[in-house]
């Protein structure tokens, strides 16, 4: 069960404080924001001061466009977070078709921009969340997939094969979308596509940007309760726009749910 911080990362005696509030609450894993590299490197003291506690709650750095702050933030926290349509990557909204040639020189410059992180990751026994948005595909994947479940799928391999190409396996995949229904097909879907190429990773499950009570709530278990039923899903995130706190309780019920149906 997740959740994340809501704090000015950079205010790292409230960060800390909600970090600790959380795990207090039952969330077993806390994700916090570093969209640039001073935000990264407070991650430090945070970490520092939440240890302090006794609490041992994992930490998870979500970057966003900046390779820079994922670095820093891979030295503090035990995983980082990095959205394949925006790491590294800048929305133009270039209408064009890309001839193989562009698309393989594209995946080139991506390898070179993405393996010096999970080079680190793996020096330093970090994991890694490879975390799809629907709503920030790349140019390339929107000319060639569009704004579709299998091109947040293939998003997200482009970046799984990267790292498997340095023999760097500690990852998690997840696939959210605003819309439940996209983000349950963006799901089976990747999960049909890594079976054929053999690999095996978990699922972190989640309905970005789901509101606040109690539609929110039902998008949540529409989207995630459906994966669960499925047996899809390692961890979940009912992602609410009100005190993080309060999205404990529904992803427990959730999880104890389908905890009880898995048994039976």
């Amino acid at each position: 069960i997740q959740s994340m911080t809501t704090t000015e990362t950079l205010d790292v005696e409230a960060t800390a404080r909600q970090t600790i509030e959380l795990a207090e609450a039952g969330c077993e894993i806390v994700r916090i924001t570093a969209p640039n590299v001073r935000a990264a490197e407070a991650l430090g003291p945070i970490a520092r001061q939440v240890r302090a506690t006794g609490i041992e709650v994992p930490l998870v750095a979500d970057i966003h466009f900046l390779p820079q702050a994922a670095m820093e933030a891979a030295k503090h926290v035990e995983k980082v977070r990095v959205n394949p349509g925006n790491y590294a990557d800048q929305k133009k909204f270039a209408v064009r078709e890309y001839s193989d040639e562009e698309y393989d020189a594209e995946l080139e410059r991506l390898h070179d921009s993405f393996s010096p992180l999970v080079l680190r990751c793996k020096e330093l026994g970090r994991s890694m969340r490879i975390g799809t948005n629907h709503g920030s595909l790349s140019d390339r994947i929107l000319n060639r997939y569009g704004d579709t479940p299998r091109g947040m799928a293939e998003s997200a391999l482009e970046f799984v094969r990267i790292a498997e190409s340095q023999g760097f396996r500690d990852l998690i995949l997840s696939m959210k979308a605003s819309n439940p229904k996209v983000m349950v097909e963006a799901y089976r879907l990747v999960v049909a596509l890594i079976n054929d190429e053999g690999m095996d990773y978990p699922l972190h499950l989640g309905v970005t940007e789901a509101g606040e009570g109690e539609d929110a709530r039902i998008k949540s278990a529409v989207g995630i309760g459906s994966l669960l039923l499925d047996g899809l899903g390692d961890t979940i995130r009912v992602s609410l726009t009100e005190d993080p706190v309060h999205e404990i309780p529904v992803a427990r019920d959730l999880a104890a749910r389908t905890e009880q149906l898995w048994n039976g």
